[in-house]
């Protein structure tokens, strides 16, 4: 990418075990000018495939998705930062966008709309779409929340939505979904009580079928057809897990 004064560009991932994934998300960001990977130690081939495309791979302990992002933050020297998932992409038509928001400079961070699949589909309705999630920032103006799962990019700086999709290769099988679904309820759980958080049995059942009107019917799940069904099923099913994690961690 051009090198104009202020528009340079990190972009920073953080990793594990995407050998799956990290190419074709490292290829859709080649022209950055800076790429930062936090490994969290891979076990496949994922550091090796990041080393084909950069030498600022760093392999670190894991201790929750926001400080980690914040190590890879830490390491970036760029003008502006652009911060990935292993499973996006970023698209020809958001790396122009991408790029004229660098080079105008009216907002401190960009808001991008994500384009999420679950088991092969593309989800427009299920609340998953527009998901507009704060990536791009000007270095110095923004830092991650510190939490365990689903971490926040925080700023008090001026913020603008960009109009470009950024495609999230979320959920390929149920084998994913499951295995993320036991992954983050249960981080999930551990944040509720470092909270103080307390639940029954029985609130953890209505959290679950709360979580599946909201999405199947409220939001329009029943229009993404099988998918949003099955979407709106494992919703419900990691909200149930999520408490009833945290009723078991209370219980100790």
């Amino acid at each position: 990418m051009s090198n104009e004064k202020n528009t340079s560009l990190s972009v920073i991932l953080i990793t594990k075990n995407e050998a799956a994934n990290i190419r074709e998300c490292l290829q859709s960001v080649a022209w950055a000018d800076e790429i930062i990977v936090v490994d969290s130690g891979s076990t496949d081939n994922t550091v090796e495939i990041c080393r084909e495309f950069t030498p600022h791979v760093h392999v670190r302990d894991w201790p929750g998705f926001g400080i980690q992002k914040n190590r890879a933050l830490d390491y970036a020297g760029k003008d502006w930062v652009l911060s990935l998932d292993a499973d996006e992409r970023v698209t020809p038509e958001l790396r122009a966008e991408l790029e004229e928001a660098m080079r105008t400079g009216t907002a401190d961070g960009y808001e991008i709309p994500r384009l999420s699949s679950f088991c092969g589909r593309f989800m427009r309705h299920s609340g998953w779409y527009p998901d507009y999630v704060l990536r791009l920032f000007k270095r110095g103006t923004a830092r991650f929340s510190d939490n365990l799962v689903h971490e926040k990019l925080l700023t008090e700086g001026k913020t603008v939505k960009l109009k470009s999709l950024l495609l999230h290769y979320a959920f390929d099988n149920l084998e994913v979904v499951l295995r993320k679904m036991d992954q983050y309820s249960t981080a999930g759980a551990q944040m509720q009580k470092q909270r103080g958080r307390k639940v029954t049995l029985t609130g953890a059942v209505l959290r679950g079928m709360w979580s599946f009107v909201r999405s199947y019917i409220i939001r329009g799940g029943i229009l993404d057809g099988q998918e949003g069904f099955m979407l709106a099923v494992s919703n419900a099913e990691g909200t149930y897990y999520r408490y009833v994690k945290l009723l078991l961690l209370n219980r100790k």
